[in-house]
């Protein structure tokens, strides 16, 4: 029997992945479309054909026929909404980053502990079909002792939303380090399997985007949301760092706007006995030695669509009690270590965890 759920904003990502991936998915059926613009919330049930459009969350709390939400608004919500669902007695989905600071994610994690309902953080990439090719290699001990790990996300110049809620600190959080940084950190986590962060030294910049009445791009995603008269930019636009953990070391360079005009999004497994290079969003090579030779190569496979694989995963463990690897407690781990990145900046030292 299909689960009712609701879809908490109705904004991009919940119009590209969210909805689409419910709909696709024969045991849930989309009972509410939630925004606080209505235009957005009446918009889905135009678009989608199913489902009520409301423009208050509250309302839809103690409906007893809904058993799980996804929750796709700004960061600053995710704590306060995903917590209200929760100890109303739902599963929640909440979108990534989980919240805009280790302390709330925290608070989350405690709810979720307290309920005993489902929390999960759509940290999509657990779901992607290279990510999960690739942690087989490493905990088969294909690659060998992983040693370091290498991360690289930067745009030449980007910036999302300039001046809205993606670069208003208040509202997100943080800039490219929360926004993509969550990403590629998270792929590495949980490639290695989620090691301890035990030192962490980073700086994050707010450099090109600051004066934004004169600032030249290249492209802007969300570009209906900016505002760059009377708009805040507030947030990183370039992070760099380096992590002890008691597994792998990494380092990073994260820009969503740089004067080099090669964009590029990669990670970089260096192994004892091989070392892959994942390119974003796509492929693999595998590098190593076989028979006394260099060898690399480019495993091929099915691509499953990971926001379809996440949406499905998450249903079906409402109704099983699996804990998947996007349980809270697992994406906690990456938000201390990124909550000590933006610490580092501001102290100016490492940190200790």
């Amino acid at each position: 029997m299909a689960i009712k759920v609701a879809v908490i904003g109705c904004g991009t990502i919940a119009n590209i992945a969210h909805i689409p991936s419910y709909l696709n998915c024969p045991d849930a059926e989309i009972k509410y479309f939630c925004d606080i613009i209505p235009e957005r919330a009446d918009a889905a049930v135009e678009k989608y054909g199913c489902g009520k459009a409301v423009y208050d969350y509250h309302e839809i709390l103690d409906d007893p026929e809904i058993t799980a939400v996804s929750v796709c608004t700004p960061n600053k919500m995710h704590p306060t909404i995903a917590c209200d669902f929760l100890r109303a007695g739902k599963h929640v989905l909440c979108e990534k980053p989980a919240a805009r600071t280790y302390a709330e994610v925290q608070e989350m994690q405690k709810v979720q502990h307290e309920t005993g309902k489902i929390l999960n953080i759509g940290v999509v990439n657990r779901f992607n079909t290279a990510v999960n090719e690739i942690r087989k290699l490493v905990q088969a001990g294909e690659l060998g002792e992983v040693y370091h790990v290498y991360v690289n996300f930067r745009a030449f110049r980007g910036i999302p939303g300039l001046g809205g809620a993606f670069t208003t600190k208040e509202i997100a959080g943080g800039g490219v380090l929360i926004d993509w940084g969550v990403h590629y950190l998270d792929i590495v986590m949980y490639c290695m399997n989620d090691p301890q962060p035990i030192t962490v030294s980073g700086k994050a910049f707010s450099k090109l985007g600051v004066d934004m009445p004169n600032y030249v791009y290249n492209d802007m995603w969300a570009e209906n949301t900016k505002d760059v008269v009377n708009g805040t930019y507030d947030v990183d636009d370039f992070v760099t760092g380096f992590v002890r953990t008691d597994g792998p070391t990494i380092t990073f360079n994260g820009a969503w706007a740089q004067n080099v005009s090669d964009a590029s999004g990669y990670i970089e497994f260096l192994g004892t006995k091989g070392g892959v290079k994942l390119r974003y969003g796509g492929t693999f090579d595998v590098s190593t030695v076989k028979d006394g030779k260099l060898v690399t190569y480019t495993p091929e496979y099915e691509m499953k669509n990971m926001f379809q694989e996440e949406i499905n995963a998450f249903v079906r463990c409402t109704q099983t009690g699996e804990k998947l690897a996007s349980h809270v407690d697992t994406v906690s781990i990456t938000a201390k270590m990124m909550q000590a990145i933006y610490d580092s900046s501001d102290a100016e030292k490492e940190i200790v965890l």
